[in-house]
């Protein structure tokens, strides 16, 4: 069953072709700001690519993906992307990109296996972005300065979409506050591991919550990562405070990305060590790659925060189930 929140007496600050002008205004300004902090390059990227290459981002490793046969290409089987987590590495080695050079693109997935909510959609837009960096800048303060740069340019483009469109009142903190989730299990032992986000955001705004895949001394795991993708002990969460639902809301998913000796040692801890046998996970161990940082930006997630909304369906256009739909539309949320 889903979950939704219906803000009581909640009123959209904008109308719906008011929105569509607002979500398009968001998106080019977000984009601009972002690239020119980060000094990326815009490159086309695909919608599907091929099963069993390693190259699909395996989410938590549960999801299942779109899969599809293609009639002129015998025994060629295609998935729809989730992500392209491992994709864009692969596309900063083929194409020359060097230490300090980046790529970004517009990717849209569909994640079946989704829970649809306030901020959960089956359809997802991001923009994926990776960069390649150094061995001395897999570190932890390499890191927290790319967040920055991020976040930086978020608040930015709200400034930017307040003086557009004025009914816009929303205020976001730029003071990041970085925790781990071992930090944030240790404050709050006794609660979930969204209970923890909502706490620590609620208080500080803005949050960076850092080393999100591995088991917490409690035994569990804040939350899963695939293991061939980001280092656990170098990648993170940005969480703004989403005054409208009363909750963190998660803008980006990041991290620095695994070199050999992280995708060996998660490998074994995920039992997974299978995928070594992979085309992707061989070029990793052989070097094929370079080291690279890099992650998702939500652009549906970043508009209804930046535009004061209740539910990601009122800047996004998905399948919902019909009920939600019509709860939503008693409630004053107009899903398009």
């Amino acid at each position: 069953m889903y979950k939704l929140k219906t803000p009581q007496n909640y009123q959209s600050k904008l109308s719906i072709r008011e929105t569509e002008r607002a979500v398009k205004f968001v998106k080019d300004t977000f984009q601009k700001k972002f690239i020119e902090a980060l000094g990326l390059e815009r490159i086309s990227a695909p919608l599907f690519v091929k099963s069993r290459t390693g190259l699909n981002d395996d989410l938590n490793g549960v999801e299942r993906a779109v899969r599809f046969d293609i009639k002129e290409q015998e025994n060629i089987n295609a998935e729809i992307v989730h992500s392209l987590a491992k994709w864009k590495r692969v596309a900063l080695a083929k194409y020359g990109f060097n230490p300090g050079e980046g790529i970004y693109t517009d990717m849209n997935a569909i994640r079946r296996d989704d829970r649809c909510d306030n901020q959960h959609s089956i359809y997802v837009d991001q923009w994926d972005w990776e960069m390649v960096i150094t061995p001395e800048q897999r570190n932890v303060e390499f890191l927290k300065g790319i967040v920055v740069k991020i976040v930086n340019a978020i608040c930015d483009t709200l400034d930017e979409t307040k003086k557009a469109f004025d009914k816009i009142d929303l205020k976001l903190s730029r003071d990041v506050k970085f925790i781990t989730t071992q930090e944030l299990e240790d404050m709050y032992p006794d609660k979930t591991p969204k209970e923890r986000e909502n706490l620590i955001t609620r208080e500080y705004k803005t949050v960076f919550l850092m080393c999100i895949g591995g088991e917490l001394k409690s035994g569990e795991k804040h939350d899963s990562r695939a293991p061939d993708y980001d280092d656990w002990k170098l990648n993170g969460d940005i969480l703004f405070w989403d005054k409208v639902l009363g909750e963190s809301i998660e803008i980006s998913s990041m991290g620095i990305r695994v070199d050999g000796t992280a995708l060996r040692s998660q490998l074994e801890i995920a039992d997974c060590e299978d995928r070594l046998s992979l085309e992707y996970h061989k070029g990793i161990l052989q070097g094929k790659y370079p080291l690279t940082i890099g992650g998702g930006i939500g652009q549906s997630r970043l508009c209804m925060l930046l535009l004061q909304k209740a539910h990601i369906g009122e800047v996004q256009v998905s399948l919902w189930p019909d009920e939600m739909v019509e709860v939503c539309h008693a409630a004053g949320i107009w899903i398009l």
